[in-house]
């Protein structure tokens, strides 16, 4: 990337954390004498990302997140479309999301989608070598900060065998991130296997009204339809965020205090899709 290239999409990455703040706690802690509020960012690929207007109803993961969290804690998604742990530093993301990482602070790192892509150069990457070679920055990086890293394996496509049984998708990527993670001593929230256990129990049609199936006339964004077997419609988002909130529990990595609605409705009329893209 030239460096004028560079310039321009850093310039563009505060973009994510505007859309996806907690809207109460989003400027908590710069004025008043109220103390900063502990902060989650995320960073990630499409299926995390928060999506504008123009996208409705595709909704990733990291939109519904902030509804089972705490009101002393915000969420900072940085995640975009189409990155890989690649991509996401080489754009200068990671940077721009650092910049706003304190003491204390979670930096959730969820790539493999778009890392699988080694035909692009500007994306793919090696499951064992150069795939946890970046990810180790990630860890470096938030640690230098006094951050706290957490691991997560990408979440399952929805794609199911001719008997009915869910299929990973995502090759050797969930088992090397697993082994860094044990390597590195980090917290592993293994939202792949948790995810394609929930689309087995669920089976290919109940997982429809999770995922972006829409038929046509459904949405005035996508007028002819849609059959998208990896990014969500909310219903879909709300169940991967509060399979990601109840590992953080379990893992430790937050406490009850910081978590909420674990085990309650969260209604796919909380989702909202602020402005266009």
């Amino acid at each position: 990337m030239s460096l004028t290239r560079r310039q321009t999409a850093t310039a563009l990455l505060t973009l994510p954390l505007a859309l996806t703040a907690t809207p109460a706690l989003a400027h908590g802690g710069r004025g008043g004498g109220r103390p900063r509020p502990r902060t989650i960012h995320i960073a990630g690929d499409s299926t995390a990302a928060a999506k504008a207007a123009d996208a409705a109803p595709e909704t990733g993961w990291g939109m519904a997140l902030p509804h089972f969290l705490s009101s002393h804690l915000r969420v900072a998604n940085h995640a975009v479309n189409g990155r890989s742990s690649r991509s996401f530093i080489e754009e200068g993301r990671l940077t721009a999301l650092l910049a706003d990482v304190r003491p204390g602070d979670l930096v959730l790192v969820q790539f493999g989608h778009n890392d699988q892509k080694t035909e692009d150069p500007a994306r793919g990457t090696d499951p064992y070598t150069t795939y946890q070679e970046y990810l180790r920055q990630y860890l470096k990086e938030a640690r230098a900060r006094r951050a706290r890293p957490v691991l997560v394996t990408s979440v399952e496509r929805r794609r199911f065998a001719a008997d009915g049984t869910a299929r990973p998708t995502l090759g050797e990527y969930p088992a090397a991130m697993r082994a860094l993670a044990a390597e590195e001593g980090v917290p592993l929230v293994d939202v792949q296997a948790l995810s394609l256990a929930r689309w087995q129990e669920l089976g290919p049609d109940g997982t429809e009204a999770y995922f972006l199936w829409l038929e046509p006339g459904d949405s005035p964004n996508h007028p002819d339809g849609a059959r998208d077997n990896t990014h969500f419609r909310p219903a879909g988002a709300i169940e991967v965020a509060r399979m990601t909130a109840r590992a953080l529990l379990a893992k430790d990595v937050l406490a009850a205090r910081d978590l909420r609605r674990l085990d309650d409705r969260v209604p796919a009329e909380w989702i909202t899709w602020p402005g266009s893209a």
